[in-house]
């Protein structure tokens, strides 16, 4: 089919806009592809909606060919599974509700294992029915407090969710296989690169969880590689080797000292080194690695509780935030300002000890320490008076707590849990996710089947999501250089692109004609440039900047029996003759040439 930009419904735009942070998003509205309708929402135009549909067909095809069926949810759903699960609590600000005019209440979907669930427990009742896999694409709704990025974190996005229902854990297992590997053939096919990492669960729920990240700069999600084994995880999941318990029978007691002039850990530090009273048992110096942070953060739970948490880590590391927040989920963290400080006197801001911390303290603060803070590690703290220090403080003899948190930050070099190599970090676009849920969802909504026994047996669930959406900015994020998009072939919204460089009914344009009507009747889709009154500068500039991956323009060349023929993915232009162009326009534009 032949496709005119004369008549398509497109604007190319010269100058980035305003909000874009990101390549793909400067592109992709650029080149026309989307517009923003509201924060975090985009209007897919002709060309943009093209791509989606070649994504979506390809997710499609690879679904169908492991047996999953599709079926398709609503976009509004009723409260009432969601109170079952927990969601409609757990999920916070985050979840879009309304009223119906009777003031009934209702989400947009975000996701739907609730539905599925329900679905499958309506119809089916015996495990002669099971294993079933079905799969939607579906637009989600999520309420994001920063939507950017484009269509990399929108409020409003398109996902293929599936999700199977088998009888045991050995079936969920063959399910979940079968699931992952017919996510890598959709990767592959879309022509993006994929690390599948260990994964946190999140609000999900469930066991065994993996994401596939597509490396990438302007990615939200950062995951780390070992240097020398084949661990993969993202920073959320990243789980430190604790270090052996250790002998601290000789280490004398412990002292608090004044230790002025120390609002910071390196100050600390140096003082420690400083002072001969203050030198290190054993010898050596003082590190920050040897000072114990005491982190206070607040948690607010979705059912509106509150509650102080102290964290405790190694003086040379921060607390992440994000590892933070996923291992509390679903509460939220906040700061510990000054009214908290305020409700808890024995708490003295910069100076906070063990001692002041744990549930068996006066403050009844819950304390969790960093796995590095195990028995027999020897301390420098707080001494929970202004402008003083505890040394000498040993974990197990001195102060113990509530139990152990993994959340500090993550650092490139720092040892593999596997291997104990060095681990490189990377950022990345979180492209899929699968996901062992269990028997979360079956149990809470009641999904039970008779088994071969006449017992009633709780169904065991996966849930495998895609961003159908997201895969068109991540693969913009990739796929594109200083001039524009390069679509992969897989995925281009048309396969060639024609250009009309000459004069409206010139030679150039009676030669463009014919080889789009070639093209187009050996089954390529074709965009042919016959815009009047548009310089071949322009045209130029616009082919490069939409992305199709073979540009064929017509020319000054046209007089000497040959055309130009770019190959956008290459990078590389070649003449060729006017007789044999179709067949190697043809040949390129199925990766064959």
């Amino acid at each position: 089919m032949i496709h005119r930009l004369s008549t398509l419904f497109v604007r190319t735009l010269r100058d980035d806009p305003a909000e874009a942070e990101v390549p793909s998003h400067r592109l992709l509205v650029r080149a026309g592809y989307i517009r923003r309708a509201a924060p975090g929402g985009y209007t897919w135009l002709p060309l943009g909606m093209r791509v989606l549909q070649r994504i979506e067909a390809i997710v499609r095809e690879e679904m169908n060919a492991i047996g999953a069926q599709e079926v398709h949810f609503p976009a509004l759903l009723p409260r009432e599974p969601y109170d079952a699960s927990g969601r409609w609590t757990d999920y916070g600000p985050n979840l879009f509700r309304l009223q119906d005019r009777r003031g009934v209440d209702y989400l947009l979907g975000p996701t739907h294992e609730e539905m599925f669930t329900l679905l499958v427990k309506d119809l089916y009742s015996s495990y002669k029915d099971l294993p079933v896999w079905l799969y939607q694409i579906q637009t989600k709704y999520r309420d994001e407090a920063r939507p950017r990025a484009g269509l990399l974190r929108g409020r409003e996005f398109v996902m293929k969710d599936s999700y199977s229902f088998d009888l045991d854990d050995e079936g969920l297992q063959r399910s979940y296989d079968a699931h992952r590997a017919a996510y890598v053939r959709i990767f592959e096919r879309l022509g993006l690169e994929v690390v599948i990492v260990k994964a946190m669960s999140g609000a999900m729920g469930g066991s065994m969880s993996e994401e596939f990240l597509s490396p990438c700069e302007s990615g939200e999600d950062t995951f780390v590689r070992c240097s020398s084994c084949d661990y993969r995880a993202n920073t959320e999941a990243v789980r430190i080797g604790a270090p052996t318990v250790r002998d601290a029978t000789s280490v004398p007691a412990a002292q608090a000292h004044d230790t002025p002039g120390t609002p910071t850990i390196q100050s600390l530090v140096d003082l420690l080194n400083a002072r001969s009273d203050l030198a290190r048992h054993g010898g050596g110096a003082w590190g920050a690695a040897d000072t114990l942070k005491n982190v206070m953060v607040m948690l607010r739970y979705p059912d509106g509780r509150s509650e102080p948490l102290a964290i405790g880590v190694p003086g040379d590391r921060d607390v992440d935030m994000k590892r933070l927040e996923a291992a509390m989920s679903p509460a939220e963290v906040a700061p510990f300002g000054d009214a908290e400080f305020a409700a808890h006197p024995a708490l003295v801001k910069g100076y906070i000890g063990p001692r002041a911390l744990g549930s068996a303290s006066s403050s009844g603060i819950r304390y969790l320490l960093d796995p590095r803070v195990v028995a027999g590690t020897v301390w420098v703290t707080g001494a929970d008076a202004a402008g003083r220090h505890v040394v000498n403080l040993v974990c197990g003899r001195d102060f113990t707590g509530d139990g152990t948190i993994d959340v500090a930050d993550v650092r490139e070099g720092d040892a593999c849990p596997l291997c104990g190599a060095a681990l490189r970090i990377e950022r990345g676009i979180e492209m899929g996710h699968v996901f062992q849920l269990g028997r979360k969802y079956a149990d809470v909504l009641g999904l039970t089947v008779l088994d071969d026994k006449g017992k009633q047996r709780v169904v065991t669930m996966g849930s495998y999501g895609v961003g159908v959406s997201r895969a068109v900015a991540a693969i913009a994020e990739t796929a594109h250089d200083e001039l524009g998009l390069r679509w992969p072939r897989n995925v281009a919204p048309m396969d060639v692109h024609v250009v009309i460089a000459g004069k409206p009914g010139d030679q150039t344009a009676t030669v463009a004609e014919q080889l789009a009507e070639q093209l187009s009747t050996a089954g390529l889709q074709v965009l042919l440039d016959d815009r009047a009154g548009v310089s071949p500068g322009v045209r130029f500039k616009d082919a490069e900047l939409l992305g199709m991956p073979v540009i064929v323009i017509a020319g000054r060349g046209v007089a000497n029996g040959v055309l130009e023929l770019r190959d956008r993915l290459a990078g590389t232009t070649t003449e060729v003759a006017i007789g044999d162009a179709a067949q190697r326009v043809l040949a390129l534009a199925r990766g064959v040439a």
